[in-house]
């Protein structure tokens, strides 16, 4: 008899602590939308470095050069696809689709991969090297420091596009995963609009 008390009351004990737990609000969401925009600020003193470099010390004739807008134009446009095949891929999450929704995840990846592939071909044509002059450094700064959160975000994509198989960790009941890398999808494009703008088109 003893122990049966014992059991019931660990059990009731257990319970109360799940209870507990799950009525505390998940706060996952909110620490990483604090981390990008920690991330967001180290991007925003780069291009406050570079437009003070270029209004206060403007860059004398012959180290800036007229960059081709055809394929980062193309890029952009890529990234800003991605991001509604993200958007689609949650959403048939959310309805339990599995299917489309991991085949939304892999169209995702694959425009990241095209995005980064199109950015190596204009790092080859470009007719000037890391440390040729500031705005050079600048530029491969930039443009680099991004396609490593680019990089990054292709293989959380990949990552959670493995998680959603049968069975996996992520599913209409647990979205977490998927969540935080379409909000941190979403973040890297957005980046991308600013720095095109202000390297493309300035």
């Amino acid at each position: 008899m003893t122990s049966l008390a014992t059991n019931t009351s660990t059990s009731n004990a257990e319970a109360a602590s799940a209870q507990a737990h799950g009525d505390h609000a998940d706060l996952r969401l909110f620490g990483l939308a604090t981390f990008l925009v920690a991330d967001g600020m180290t991007f925003a003193g780069f291009f406050a470095a570079y437009l003070t470099f270029r209004a206060v010390n403007p860059l004398p004739e012959g180290s800036t050069y007229e960059l081709e807008l055809l394929l980062p134009s193309i890029n952009t446009m890529l990234l800003l696809v991605s991001s509604y095949t993200f958007h689609r891929s949650g959403r048939n999450l959310l309805l339990g689709r599995m299917g489309p929704c991991r085949a939304w995840l892999l169209l995702t990846a694959a425009l990241g991969a095209a995005f980064l592939a199109g950015q190596m071909v204009e790092y080859f044509s470009l007719p000037f090297g890391l440390t040729d002059n500031l705005f050079a450094s600048t530029f491969y700064a930039l443009t680099g420091f991004h396609g490593l959160h680019v990089t990054l975000g292709v293989i959380c994509i990949l990552l959670v596009w493995f998680q959603t198989r049968n069975g996996g960790r992520v599913t209409s009941a647990a979205p977490f995963g998927l969540e935080a890398a379409e909000l941190y999808w979403h973040f890297v494009d957005g980046i991308w609009v600013v720095l095109y703008g202000i390297l493309y088109l300035l």
